[in-house]
């Protein structure tokens, strides 16, 4: 049995977000939170944040912010995903204070962002042979992928390069294969919307009655997506 390196990432994982907000000097101005609320399937049903920022010095509702980010590219060039550890450290030095616990931030968070509709028809619903359930999803990111990025995660994941990432009509850049006790699962790293974003589809073969294992596989990727700088978008089932 080979256990996912998406696994290995996501089991430690805080479940919110974080992402640093420069001003336009370059100038580190405040934090931003932001967690997907997810479905039984573990599909993406919503958005919801926080921010923080120097000029008022308080959290506050940030869904506005986390709806321009998805949209507009020059403000996506202001925001860097970090981790919680990294967040902290620069909250402490803006203010002086401890970063709220996840609970305590989350008393922030305004109504979730309703998610955009699947672009993508779904698939038959018939399982691979030998499973009992086949599922597809599309993790989508905004933002570009750079080649230390790709060889980044192309290094975490095992996955040889296959396409050329300097192309633009290169549209799968690698594929990858794990098993799971007894579950296989299968990503491919891809340009979508005719290159203005990326995405991961992820195809889950469950042979037991339980699915755990998908959720820690889709946290998994879109950590070590966001740890190159991706910003996720949605997470969509199509199977």
């Amino acid at each position: 049995m080979t256990t996912s390196p998406a696994r290995q990432t996501a089991d430690s994982s805080p479940a919110l977000h974080y992402y640093v907000v420069y001003d336009d000097a370059g100038v580190p101005e405040g934090l931003l939170a932001e967690e997907f609320l997810l479905a039984a399937d573990h599909s993406s049903a919503g958005l919801v944040s926080g921010g923080w920022s120097r000029s008022e010095g308080r959290w506050h509702d940030a869904s506005a912010t986390s709806r321009r980010l998805r949209l507009d590219a020059a403000l996506r060039k202001r925001v860097t995903p970090v981790n919680r550890t990294t967040a902290a450290t620069l909250y402490r030095d803006l203010c002086g204070a401890d970063l709220p616990h996840e609970p305590a931030l989350r008393a922030y968070f305004g109504a979730p962002a309703a998610q955009p509709a699947s672009a993508l028809p779904l698939t038959g619903c018939e399982p691979r042979p030998g499973f009992r359930e086949t599922r597809v999803y599309r993790i989508l990111f905004a933002d570009e992928l750079s080649p230390d990025g790709l060889a980044a995660l192309s290094e975490a994941w095992q996955m040889p390069v296959t396409g050329d990432l300097a192309d633009p009509e290169v549209r799968i850049l690698g594929a990858v294969r794990r098993q799971v006790a007894g579950d296989t699962f299968r990503w491919d790293l891809r340009r979508v919307a005719a290159g203005a974003a990326w995405g991961l589809d992820v195809t889950c073969d469950l042979r037991g009655d339980r699915d755990e294992a998908v959720g820690v596989l889709l946290r998994g990727l879109t950590t070590q997506m966001r740890q190159q700088g991706m910003i996720p978008v949605t997470i969509d089932r199509f199977r």
